[in-house]
C-alpha cells in the first residue's frame, strides 16, 4: 500500500508539473504583441525577437526566465545598475539582469542590439531576411552555440514566424500588453493607426542641420527615436535630455529633435504664442529649454497659454503694457476678434507699480549687490525674475518688490 500511496503521489506531482509547462505556441501567442511593438519602435524583426525568447527560455519554461524575467539571457555586463541574478550558464553562477516584467525585458533586448556597434549592420538587412540576422547574430557574437543560427531558423520555419514578421510591416498592433503595465513601465507609446515600418527604420534619411543655430533634424510621426539617437552616435538618455523627453518610442508628431543640448536662454527676448501651441513645442521651436521657458514665466508644464500670449525666451525679460499683443477671443457665432479690455491692462499696470519697481543692471553689479541693496533675499529675487543662476547682464532689467 505504501508503494502504491508513492507511486500515486509521483504520478500526481508529475501531472501537476507537466500541466504547468508551457508549449512553444502558448509562449508565442502570449509574448508576439511584444515583439512586434519593438520590431516597430526599434526595427528588430519580430520573428528573430521570438525565436530567440523561444530558444533562452526553453519556451519560457527556463528556471532563469521565471526568476528573473530575461527571456534574452542577457548578462549583466559593466553598464548594468539594475537588480541582478545568478545562474550557471557558459561559467557557474553568471550575473544575468533581473526585470520587473517581460516588457522591460523585451525592451532591453531590442536596445541591446540597437546600441552596440558590433549589431549595426544587422539593420541594414531585409527585415523579412531572417537566415541573414540569424546568421548574423552568430557572426556578431550573440550566441556561443556554433548551431545557433540553424536552431533560430528552424524554431522561426516550424512556428511559422515570419508571417509576424510580415504583417508587422504594414501595421502597429493593438499595445493592449503595455497597457495592462503602464504603472510599471512608464513608457508611452503612439496611437494605434497604420504605419510603415521604412518611416522608423531608415534614420539614414535624415540630414543633419543647423535650426536656432543648434545641431538639429527634422524627424517624421512614427520614426523611432532610439533609432534616430543610435544612427547619430548618441547615448539614447542624452538624446532625451537634449530635447525634454522622459520616455522614448515612436514620434507622435513630425518635428525638430535636437543633437546637441539647447541653450538656456533663446535667440530672441519674447515670443507670441500661436494657436493650440504647447509649450514644449515653443520651447523646441525656440532650440530653448523647456525648464528655462517655464521658470521665465512662471508657468508649470501642464498650463495652457492662450493664443497670442507674450512669454519670455530670456532671463530678466519683463513683458510691458506696449508687448501685450492682441489677444483672439473665440466667438462661435461670428468668430469676431476683439482686443484684451484696456481697463484691465490699466488696471494691471496699477498693481504692478503699487509692488514692484524695475532695476536695470549696472556695469559691475552683482545679483548679489543688487539683493543687498534692496534688502530682498537672493533667492526670492531669482524666483520673481525666472532666473535659474545668479547670471546677470548689463542693461537686464529686473522686477525688485518694494
Amino acid at each position: 500500500m505504501k508503494h502504491i500511496a508513492v507511486t500515486f503521489f509521483y504520478c500526481v506531482l508529475f501531472n501537476i508539473v507537466f500541466a504547468q509547462k508551457i508549449t512553444t505556441k502558448a509562449y508565442i501567442d502570449t509574448y508576439k504583441n511584444l515583439a512586434v511593438a519593438e520590431m516597430l519602435r526599434a526595427g528588430v524583426p519580430a520573428a528573430i525577437t521570438l525565436a530567440q525568447g523561444v530558444l533562452e527560455t526553453e519556451s519560457g519554461n527556463s528556471e532563469l526566465v521565471k526568476k528573473s524575467n530575461n527571456h534574452f539571457g542577457i548578462k549583466c555586463k559593466a553598464e548594468w545598475t539594475g537588480e541582478s541574478v545568478y545562474h550557471d550558464d557558459d561559467e557557474n553562477g553568471e550575473c544575468f539582469r533581473k526585470y520587473d516584467s517581460a516588457i522591460f525585458s523585451y525592451r532591453d533586448h531590442s536596445d541591446f542590439l540597437r546600441t552596440r556597434a558590433h549589431y549595426a549592420f544587422l539593420f541594414s538587412l531585409d527585415p523579412m531576411d531572417y537566415k541573414g540576422w540569424a546568421y548574423g547574430l552568430k557572426k556578431a557574437g550573440y550566441a556561443t552555440n556554433p548551431r545557433y543560427p540553424e536552431i533560430l531558423i528552424k524554431t522561426i520555419e516550424d512556428n511559422q514566424l515570419n508571417d509576424i514578421t510580415e504583417i508587422t510591416l504594414s501595421q502597429i498592433p493593438d499595445y493592449s500588453i503595455y497597457q495592462l503595465e503602464a504603472s510599471k513601465s512608464k513608457f508611452t507609446f503612439v496611437d494605434k493607426s497604420i504605419k510603415k515600418i521604412n518611416q522608423i527604420v531608415e534614420p539614414s534619411k535624415l540630414k543633419a542641420k543647423t535650426y536656432n543655430g543648434l545641431k538639429a533634424v527634422y524627424a517624421d510621426s512614427g520614426m523611432s527615436m532610439l533609432a534616430i539617437a543610435t544612427h547619430y552616435d548618441i547615448p539614447l538618455s542624452n538624446f532625451l535630455e537634449f530635447n525634454d523627453l522622459i520616455t522614448d518610442g515612436l514620434l507622435e508628431k513630425s518635428c525638430w529633435l535636437y543633437l546637441q543640448r539647447k541653450r538656456e536662454e533663446g535667440l530672441l527676448d519674447r515670443y507670441k504664442v500661436k494657436k493650440n501651441e504647447s509649450l514644449y513645442e515653443i520651447a523646441q521651436s525656440n532650440g530653448l529649454q523647456l525648464s528655462s521657458l517655464l521658470a521665465y514665466n512662471g508657468l508649470d508644464e501642464k498650463d495652457d497659454v492662450a493664443a497670442g500670449t507674450i512669454l519670455s525666451l530670456k532671463s530678466g525679460v519683463i513683458i510691458k503694457e506696449e508687448d501685450i499683443e492682441t489677444v483672439i477671443i473665440a466667438d462661435e457665432s461670428n468668430s469676431k476678434k476683439s482686443k484684451k479690455n484696456e481697463t484691465i491692462i490699466k488696471q494691471e499696470k496699477k498693481i504692478f507699480e503699487e509692488k514692484y519697481k524695475i532695476h536695470k543692471v549696472k556695469s559691475g553689479e552683482s545679483l548679489e549687490l543688487i539683493a543687498k541693496k534692496y534688502k530682498v533675499n537672493i533667492d526670492d529675487l531669482k524666483t520673481l525674475n525666472g532666473l535659474i543662476s545668479n547670471k546677470i547682464k548689463i542693461g537686464q532689467q529686473l522686477v525688485i518688490p518694494k
